[in-house]
């Protein structure tokens, strides 16, 4: 049976590192971020409509990455960022990610902490540390509602990493 962990958390805390690193270590698939890639084509700012095409491409990476897993999956994100950022900057979400949403199932989100420096970037929008814990906390209430098991991950690169390894070799357990 296929378990997929999320890596979630704000702006410049390493999620596509750990789950790079994740991957490697478990021999599995990773999904990463399609956001990058897709405000990365664009000649302009990203709109409230382009957030529902990065939503699509992002359940299309995962399901065709699942389709290469044997028994983990790692995902570089969810729709929850989606919906965190579109709140955030447009006062709404479209009501197709919020359905996804509710159908779309996970066993273990690793929420990576703000404890390290910010990295510039040219898709990065908020440095400010207050806006930092802000979006921590977003992400926080969110996984909390889900009722899906999760576990703050923090430290140093390799202690992130090593951390992570033992939740999902705990994961792996049940």
């Amino acid at each position: 049976m296929l378990k997929k962990v999320v890596v979630i958390g704000p702006e410049s805390t390493g999620k596509s590192t750990l789950s790079s690193g994740l991957a490697k270590h478990f021999s599995c698939p990773w999904v990463p971020e399609y956001a990058r890639e897709y405000i990365e084509s664009l000649d302009s700012h990203y709109t409230f409509e382009d957030l529902l095409h990065i939503a699509k491409g992002q359940l299309y990476l995962e399901d065709e990455k699942a389709k290469e897993a044997a028994g983990l999956l790692i995902c570089d994100t969810d729709l929850h960022v989606i919906k965190v950022w579109s709140e955030y900057k447009y006062g709404m979400v479209h009501e197709w990610i919020l359905e996804q949403i509710k159908i779309r199932k996970y066993d273990l989100y690793l929420l990576t902490d703000i404890d390290i420096p910010w990295e510039e970037d040219p898709q990065r929008e908020h440095p400010q540390p207050e806006m930092r814990e802000y979006f921590f906390n977003q992400y926080v209430s969110l996984i909390r509602e889900t009722r899906v098991p999760f576990e703050r991950i923090s430290g140093s690169e390799e202690d992130r990493l090593q951390q992570a390894i033992g939740v999902i070799n705990r994961l792996s357990e049940t």
